[in-house]
């Protein structure tokens, strides 16, 4: 047996030790197994299971049969409730009682008809409290149940944390007792746990590690979910952050990926994060919160400070795989020149357990000691959501003021990031994007969701446009306010940062498709409302474009018998037309098969030649007469590598696979012309992949067109392989150049740093360009992300399959499109950034309605100006949100038209509150931008 004394004044850890020598004594030395003391089952235990998650109320009213412990439950994915009946022995009185669970998968406690207490066993959580101190006035009988969740805290997987899920695993309940629970116990394991560890990290050389040795030998949507779900838990959180003890932190709507949603995406995860705590807690986010993502866009500086954030905290650099990131503590600097106070922990984890390594570690791993005197330690079960446990929380205790070791103390993200602002005099700056060199199969991976994400932000953003067009039309048009937030939120939510990236397991997958396909649905009825109330019903034809400069395309009518009906439109900006008939083109297009076989494409601006296997053997610029493919080789190449990461399968590709290459030559269906010329050429062809997979490609040429596209579907079924599509071109340039949110960057096309090779797969969006002085080409896609540029070839990732955490992942049929586009000068003269929206955000044909002349709402007077955003603003009936940035990299000046009825406008920021008055005269408003400078107003309407 031991006594412990309490002990009333604070002492030092090893103080404290030095004094339980002198009044502790053993009879044994199993502290671990004397945490509970005695025991006694419950009452009864009974279980209801179902397939659905259903609410608590719901679930209490359902028939519960009897269970026994060692029952097994499931199968995955489906939820248990169990009913547990308790009284507590009276003779435990002045005892602190637990409720002890141990089971597979993931419960919560319900009491008194609220959630209060998660349990896991990989957690560390399997108790729940039900009293510190036994009182005999106390109700000793009670009912709770348990809500669990049959799946893990990382899934259902076996073996591995990132396995595929077993549907039809069972999960067991190993125990369910009362226990009284023996803190002292507790207490001391914890100061000899924390000894011991001084001893292992300071080692015994040190002097207090040898007195250590010594003295132990003698001795993020999340809040919307949990108020939809739990209101009254909810109720308690607010209550918590408006005393200071729970701190909202984050900004977002969700713990986004910080590559691939665009740019007015990423705006609206902070708009709709930041108003969420705004109108819930009574403030915003000071600080962007974002501990686990896989890399971080360069724009994101400025839009953190266009929404009131100056400080930023994230963890996941760490995991470079080959460079080691060279600052903790910095400021971070875009593209535009905003800059953030951002902080990196040295611990270089975001779950720590508040032992002694982990604050030595924060210590010894700071790259700016002397710059910075302060770091954060991130403790808690944070990969899964567990939370920090009060064993944590006591370890912290004991060593938050012991000499030999860092300081600690509690304290809040404002706090710290306050400390670190003063002291900031000497602080480093990092210019430009914070790469994650691990986790780049994430561009590609399950890329139905990259398409459905593309789309889905192509149409909210015409559905805006749309809307307000609607709206100074007719004013008594109800802009859809409420459903445009609900179908952004659904958006927002598969931009979390394991959905969008497809590092997702497949039940996540299929909903996530499933809210695509409703935003899709709901979303084309609003814009074909929208269209008809700004135009009226009629039997008239019109063209809306939703982008703000001039189009003139090859559209499709519907068709007539069995023939395709084109026709040339000349389309205003931000307006619509009425299709009277085809505009002429400056050339058509002619498309004819050569005695050798190859097939010639021609419009006037590119002459196109095509062999038998669908390659690009010439694509020439007519007006420079420069050929753009390189001598020798192909463009359009398809090839497949190997893909067999070391461990994070639908997260990683290793540089290794680049060895594996291997052309895909097998061809099913040699060359075929669908459309010989005219207003567009057409050539068709399949190739086969390792007898089990297949391509067809639609090749197209369209009049007036500057770029030929690939139309393509593929049938995928392959396993650990990655498909890529290739062009060699002639030109030479050290660096190339890729669009990102609101601007673009380059990264180098050489390997000659580890920096460099780290870059051997890159993320883009709608474009990449290579170009020396006075030519280049462009690459363009409607939905992929993964790009590669290394010396003069340039590659499009288009599929991968992987096996783990979905073994399903990529299977079955796709469709996308990408182009090639060789240009004269700059890509900035060569209108790039704009062929790529069009390439994008199609023409909307729009049929029955009333129309007789074109008509433009907007116009941008500067080709560097890009308007990206109409919307109306938020709780502000005739008041609209219009958002320009500067797409070139230029100090401009450019003047904005627009048709409507503007009475006043002002700028504003991204959380749309206004700033100073904006230059108005008339119809037209002057502003001045800065490179990629986003600039958002506020118009005001008659």
């Amino acid at each position: 047996m031991f006594h412990r004394p309490v002990l009333k004044n604070r002492r030092t850890l090893l103080e404290r030790a030095e004094k339980f020598i002198s009044d502790v004594y053993f009879t044994d030395c199993n502290l671990r197994g004397r945490l509970y003391g005695e025991t006694c089952p419950l009452e009864s235990v009974s279980v209801f299971q179902t397939a659905k998650r259903i609410p608590y109320f719901e679930a209490i009213q359902q028939n519960f049969q009897p269970c026994n412990i060692g029952d097994s439950f499931g199968p995955t994915w489906w939820t248990c409730w169990f009913k547990l009946i308790l009284k507590i022995p009276d003779e435990w009185k002045g005892k602190e009682v637990h409720l002890r669970w141990e089971s597979d998968g993931e419960g919560m406690v319900w009491r008194d008809q609220e959630p209060v207490q998660g349990l896991t066993k990989e957690g560390e959580k399997t108790s729940y409290i039900l009293t510190e101190c036994l009182e005999q006035n106390q109700p000793h009988s009670m009912t709770l149940y348990v809500e669990l969740a049959c799946n893990g805290l990382f899934g259902a997987g076996n073996g591995s944390m990132i396995s595929a899920p077993d549907p039809n695993r069972k999960y067991t309940l190993h125990r369910a007792e009362l226990v009284v629970f023996n803190k002292d116990v507790q207490e001391l394991l914890i100061d000899f746990e924390m000894l011991v560890d001084i001893v292992k990290v300071l080692g015994e050389g040190d002097q207090r590690g040898y007195q250590a040795l010594f003295t132990a030998n003698e001795m993020a949507q999340q809040f919307q979910w949990v108020k939809n779900w739990y209101p009254g838990l909810f109720s308690q959180i607010q209550q918590f952050v408006q005393k200071g003890q729970f701190i909202p932190v984050g900004g977002t709507w969700v713990e986004m990926d910080g590559n691939l949603p665009s740019g007015e995406s990423m705006i609206r995860q902070f708009l709709e994060g930041q108003n969420f705590f705004k109108e819930e807690f009574g403030q915003y986010c000071k600080e962007f919160w974002l501990p686990d993502t896989f890399g971080y866009s360069a724009q994101l500086p400025q839009i953190m400070q266009g929404c009131g954030i100056s400080c930023f905290l994230t963890q996941k650099l760490s995991w470079n795989l080959i460079n080691t990131f060279p600052h903790n503590t910095f400021f971070w600097e875009g593209i535009d020149g905003s800059q953030v106070l951002t902080h990196f922990p040295p611990g270089n984890s975001y779950e720590m357990k508040g032992k002694v390594e982990d604050l030595i570690n924060t210590t010894r791993n700071n790259k700016d000691k002397g710059r910075a005197n302060h770091s954060a330690v991130l403790f808690g079960f944070g990969d899964g959501g567990g939370g920090p446990t009060q064993v944590m929380l006591d370890r912290l205790q004991r060593v938050q003021d012991s000499d030999g070791l860092p300081r600690v103390q509690m304290s809040s993200p404002d706090r710290l990031f306050s400390e670190l602002q003063a002291d900031s005099g000497l602080l480093c700056t990092w210019s430009g994007e914070l790469f994650l060199e691990l986790h780049n199969g994430t561009y590609t991976t399950q890329a139905k969701i990259k398409l459905g994400n593309r789309q889905c932000e192509v149409l909210l953003h015409d559905i805006e446009v749309a809307s307000c067009l609607a709206l100074c039309k007719n004013p008594d048009f109800r802009y859809p306010t409420k459903e445009l937030q609900k179908l952004w939120r659904l958006l927002l939510l598969n931009q979390f940062h394991d959905v969008i990236p497809g590092s997702c397991i497949e039940m996540v997958v299929e909903d996530a498709l499933k809210y695509y396909e409703e935003i899709q649905k709901t979303g084309l009825s609003l814009l074909l409302s929208a269209c008809n109330v700004q135009l009226g019903a009629g039997s008239g034809a019109a063209v809306l474009n939703t982008l703000s400069w001039e189009r003139t395309e090859v559209i499709e009518l519907p068709e007539e018998g069995a023939q395709r009906k084109l026709v040339l439109v000349k389309a205003p900006s931000v307006g619509v037309v009425p299709v009277t008939g085809s505009a002429e083109p400056l050339s058509v297009v002619s498309v004819t098969v050569q005695p050798d076989g190859n097939v010639r494409m021609e419009n006037g601006l590119l002459k196109a030649v095509l062999d038998q296997t669908g390659r690009l053997v010439s694509l020439l610029h007519v007006q420079t007469n420069r050929e753009a493919i390189s001598d020798g080789c192909f463009g359009n190449q398809f090839v497949v590598f190997d893909d067999i990461p070391l461990y994070w399968d639908a997260w990683d590709v290793m540089d290794y696979h680049l060895q594996t290459r291997k052309p895909v030559l097998d061809v099913a269906q040699p060359p075929e012309v669908l459309l010989s010329g005219g207003l567009r050429g057409s050539v068709t062809f399949s190739l086969c992949i390792s007898g089990k997979s297949s391509i067809t490609q639609e090749v197209i040429l369209d009049a007036d067109c500057p770029y030929i596209k690939f139309s393509t579907k593929v049938n995928w079924l392959e396993a650990h392989k990655f498909l890529k599509v290739e062009f060699p071109v002639q030109v030479r340039s050290t660096n190339a150049t890729y669009e990102i949110q609101f601007g673009h960057l380059q990264r180098p096309t050489h390997r000659n740093t580890s920096w460099d090779w780290a870059r051997f797969e890159v993320w883009g969006h709608k474009w990449a360009d290579l170009s020396e002085y006075g030519f280049g080409v462009s690459l363009l896609s409607d939905c992929k992300y993964g790009y590669s540029v290394h010396q003069n070839v340039m590659t499009l990732s288009l599929l991968r399959a992987p096996k783990a955490p979905d073994a399903n992942a990529d299977m079955g049929h796709h469709q996308f499109t990408y182009a090639i586009m060789p240009h004269k000068g700059s890509f900035q003269d060569a209108s790039v950034t704009q062929h790529a929206y069009n390439l994008n955000f199609p023409l909307h044909l729009i049929p029955d309605v009333n129309i007789f002349k074109l008509w433009s709402a907007f116009s941008i007077s500067s080709a560097a100006v890009i308007l990206e955003t109409i919307k109306q603003a938020e709780g502000r009936k005739n008041v609209l949100i219009v958002r320009l940035y500067e797409s070139y990299g230029s100090s401009v000046a450019a003047v904005l038209s627009t048709s409507f009825p503007v009475r006043a406008a002002w700028h504003c920021d991204l959380l749309e509150r206004p700033g100073c008055p904006a230059v108005l005269n008339g119809t037209e408003i002057s502003l001045t931008f800065k490179p990629f400078q986003i600039i958002s107003l506020l118009l005001q309407l008659h």
